[in-house]
């Protein structure tokens, strides 16, 4: 009773939040198209995409340094969710990578022709999260239900709601770009503005680039959903509701994401995903080309249809072979347990056996085998991996 009554308290407290919330629809053109039922409390019941979206602007960031004008996506990830709810991929696109932008509208009437070649991280100046959201779609062949984006500030609120996430590092960390100060190697708890310098950090971290710096972020985020499982948080109502209402304080919001119980549903949906099962990923793309890619990000179309086509069609996968991480390192590998052999009996000297009747086998169904993806660069978060210094 006492918990339906906290429950209740903080739904009602995050859903008035909620209705203060900025708010964007994911299709501009459409800004009154009624939002998607809101789920009742449990796990989201279908799969979804939720795209999650890092704005690198200054206005309105106090105590951020920095001169940047204007506004880019820095990081952008798209989670995908099985419908089974039995596997996770959050993928990363490097914010350099040169890829088609698609027409984008502004809601107003007017809006951005679409362009053949140009950074990624371009498209939320043209057209906000939707031009994001679009871009990616076009990208993946995946629709995205769900998106949200953060500042600088909403990170440093959003680290210190969830009680801050343990990284390891190789060794001491100086970035006076980013602001980060890690003084030696080891396991560090990182929150507020700390936390956000980890995530910003390129330099004296693998070989200073944004590819490293996205393994390194992969590091925090698989650190955050072993802290999240830990600690029970995506069974405990009220700390999602704690949780959802930082995420309305400190995001801009779909308008499909909006509803507190929508977020709380989604959490729950990410309960009982094995860690193992739970990916984040790189982009298949690389570096070193000429042309428009010079001191660029290139795209293997290749091997991103490969990934995407399992993802559209909700195929279970395994990383095989992986590519050489840039910003970190597998510390140690999850044991696993040898199997027991059940103890026999020897048989009595002089005793007789009568023949025992066998249970017939339950028919079992079989097992789906899952494909084997290598060249990819990521790691699980069952994977206990460490922030390359250099």
């Amino acid at each position: 009773m006492a918990l339906a009554s906290t429950v209740s308290v903080a739904a009602i407290a995050v859903d008035h939040v909620a209705r203060q919330a900025v708010v964007v629809p994911l299709d501009p053109d459409k800004p009154n198209a009624p939002d998607a039922k809101p789920p009742t409390i449990g796990a989201y019941p279908t799969g979804y995409n939720l795209l999650l979206v890092g704005n690198d602007t200054r206005e309105g960031q106090r105590g951020i340094g920095g001169n940047d004008e204007g506004a880019r996506n820095d990081v952008t990830i798209l989670l995908h969710v099985s419908a089974d709810h039995t596997s996770a991929t959050a993928v990363s696109f490097p914010r350099d990578m040169i890829v088609p932008l698609p027409a984008c509208s502004d809601g107003k009437g007017g809006g951005y022709p679409a362009v053949s070649a140009e950074m990624i991280n371009q498209s939320l100046g043209r057209g906000g999260l939707s031009c994001t959201a679009t871009t990616v779609e076009s990208l993946t062949g995946l629709k995205v239900q769900f998106a949200g984006l953060i500042t600088f500030r909403g990170v440093i609120e959003m680290s210190n709601a969830v009680g801050g996430v343990n990284v390891c590092v190789t060794g001491p960390i100086h970035d006076t770009d980013s602001g980060l100060n890690i003084t030696k190697a080891g396991n560090v708890k990182l929150r507020g503005s700390q936390a956000l310098a980890f995530l910003r950090a390129r330099h004296g971290i693998g070989d200073n680039s944004d590819l490293g710096r996205i393994s390194s972020q992969q590091v925090f985020l698989s650190s955050l959903v072993r802290t999240l499982k830990s600690r029970e948080t995506l069974t405990d109502l009220p700390k999602l509701y704690n949780i959802a209402s930082a995420a309305t304080r400190n995001m801009t919001l779909s308008s499909s994401l909006v509803h507190p119980d929508t977020m709380v549903a989604i959490a729950q949906s990410l309960a009982d995903i094995p860690l193992e099962k739970v990916l984040f990923l790189q982009y298949p793309s690389t570096t070193a080309l000429g042309g428009i890619y010079e001191n660029r990000v290139a795209p293997l179309p290749a091997q991103a249809e490969n990934l995407f086509s399992i993802l559209r069609a909700d195929k279970p996968f395994v990383l095989g072979e992986k590519e050489n991480s840039r910003g970190s390192i597998t510390t140690t590998a999850k044991p696993t347990k040898k199997p027991t052999r059940a103890p026999t009996s020897s048989p009595t000297p002089g005793a007789t056996s009568s023949p025992t009747k066998t249970a017939k086998p339950k028919p079992t169904k079989k097992p789906v085998k899952s494909q084997v993806i290598d060249g990819l660069s990521g790691q699980s978060a069952a994977d206990q991996t460490c922030t390359k210094a250099n």
